[in-house]
């Protein structure tokens, strides 16, 4: 986390690479609920101030760290749901679309904005994003770097449940809460 943006870090990644293994281990666990406490945003994807300084090994290295923070969760045994409260990113959209869940909130945006700098979504977005919505669909949403939000998200499939944000501003993290209760009996 990266002040107001929760952006994905080396020091996120290296948090998060923890959190999956203890998760992986856990025997216990029955359903994971990844949100984010920021209000507002789910995760703007990579630290781009961090990433700027970056040589080319160093990137290498982190976008092998993001692909297997977020397969690593992709794999977990137990169902992960992602309560996009806010927006989802660039990495943010990649690592919620490892989730096996999605539940959005009605003003959440969501985009592989990065191609519009010339980045591609290094962390497996573009197959999971065309595994989701379809191939054309996904293919349109990366080249134009477009951003859904509301409605929009849930009708081409990219969230499983849209649910209007509320005054505290964590209504999807309690929609998935409920999905977690009718998982977990």
């Amino acid at each position: 986390q990266r002040g107001k943006v929760n952006a994905l870090g080396r020091e996120t990644l290296t948090f998060m690479d923890s959190v999956m293994e203890q998760l992986s281990a856990d025997k216990e666990m029955r359903v994971v609920i990844l949100r984010s406490l920021i209000p507002g945003i789910f995760c703007a994807g990579a630290d781009l101030k961090e990433r700027v300084n970056f040589t080319q090994e160093e990137v290498r290295t982190y976008v092998q760290k993001a692909q297997k923070m977020i397969t690593d969760m992709e794999q977990l045994r137990m169902p992960v749901i992602g309560a996009l409260d806010g927006h989802a990113m660039g990495g943010g959209l990649e690592w919620a679309l490892a989730c096996d869940f999605r539940v959005a909130a009605s003003n959440a945006k969501l985009g592989l904005t990065e191609t519009s700098l010339g980045i591609i979504p290094g962390a497996g977005g573009t197959q999971r994003l065309s595994r989701l919505v379809g191939r054309s669909k996904a293919k349109y949403l990366i080249f134009t770097a477009s951003v859904l939000k509301g409605e929009d998200v849930e009708k081409i499939g990219l969230a499983d449940l849209v649910v209007s944000q509320n005054e505290t501003g964590d209504a999807a993290y309690h929609a998935a809460v409920d999905m977690a209760r009718k998982i977990v009996p």
